[in-house]
């Protein structure tokens, strides 16, 4: 019996819609790179280098600071585990337990007062206040200068022989305290420093978010007979939630690692009145050579900071702000 020979054709592709055109392959059969992908790249090889430095000098610091805060550490010798035993005694640490108590009241002070002035400040000169430009510089300028420049400027105010506060005081008959000296007065000379400096930054934001609210809603809330009392709380402040919420939170964190004006002003003094975790960090760390101590410290001092942005987090519902 003959055999046939049966030929197999491959069916014909469908031709493409009129319109389209059929996609491109690349050499090999890989298919060529969509625009969405080419962004995507481009966005990771932009932002490499800040990840490489934020990995390098962040990351790997604090992983080794968790991992020392379990040893015992005194740059001299090599690492001892020591389990929880730096945690252990920072229980049993009076100093520490006040620095942490003397943090706590300093950042209660600091941050709503400062952002209370701030956000007057910002409504100040959001209005056509005249030379809004010097106003808004000057306000700004301790945010940017030296905390060290800042602390002598204020060691010379609060100096109890011949300091500018207590000869102003003197006009009114008034004996001015040793203001840095006393354990009473001590920590509220501290505590006006940091409003001082720090209104500058929260002015700024506070501005921003300001000129950025929209003015149809005014104009409505106008037209409807609202004060500007009303409109202040009601438009304003509902719309400056995000705002706020960047404003303490950032401020938390700086209060928290309040060191420089410590340093300068009161040394942690007097009788440890004035004395902050950071301090005692720095203390354990670069006077006492106990660098697996001060990492079990940083770490209470993170975990605390951690625990105070989710309480935040929560009460203010988050970032969003009400359309």
């Amino acid at each position: 019996m003959g055999t046939t020979s049966v030929l197999r054709t491959r069916p014909a592709r469908p031709a493409a819609p009129v319109g389209r055109t059929a996609p491109k392959r690349a050499v090999g059969g890989r298919r060529p790179m969509g625009p969405g992908r080419r962004r995507r790249r481009a966005g990771l090889l932009l932002v490499a280098p800040a990840l490489l430095h934020a990995s390098l000098w962040i990351g790997l610091p604090v992983v080794a600071s968790v991992v020392l805060a379990f040893t015992e550490y005194d740059v001299l010798t090599a690492p001892r585990f020591a389990g929880l035993d730096n945690f252990r005694e920072l229980l049993g640490d009076a100093v520490f337990r006040k620095s942490v108590v003397n943090t706590v009241v300093y950042t209660f002070f600091t941050v709503p007062f400062g952002m209370a002035l701030g956000l007057l400040l910002a409504l100040a000169l959001h209005t056509g206040l005249r030379a809004r430009g010097f106003f808004r510089t000057a306000v700004f300028l301790p945010q940017v200068t030296a905390t060290v420049a800042i602390a002598l400027v204020w060691l010379w105010i609060y100096n109890p022989g011949n300091g500018l506060l207590n000869t102003l005081l003197s006009f009114l008959g008034i004996d001015g305290p040793a203001w840095l000296s006393s354990t009473s007065w001590a920590m509220p000379s501290v505590i006006l420093v940091g409003i001082w400096q720090g209104i500058g930054m929260k002015m700024l934001i506070y501005l921003a978010a300001l000129q950025s609210l929209p003015k149809e809603l005014y104009e409505a809330a106008s037209v409807d007979g609202a004060s500007k009392v009303r409109q202040f709380f009601s438009i304003t402040l509902p719309l400056l939630k995000p705002a706020t919420f960047f404003v303490l939170i950032t401020s938390m964190i700086s209060a928290f690692q309040s060191f420089d004006q410590i340093y300068i002003l009161t040394d942690g003094g007097p009788a440890n009145s004035t004395t902050m975790m950071t301090y005692e960090i720095y203390k354990s760390a670069f006077r006492e050579f106990r660098v697996g101590y001060a990492c079990a410290q940083s770490l209470v001092l993170f975990l605390l900071l951690m625990g105070f942005t989710l309480v935040n987090r929560r009460i203010m519902g988050g970032t969003r702000g009400h359309n």
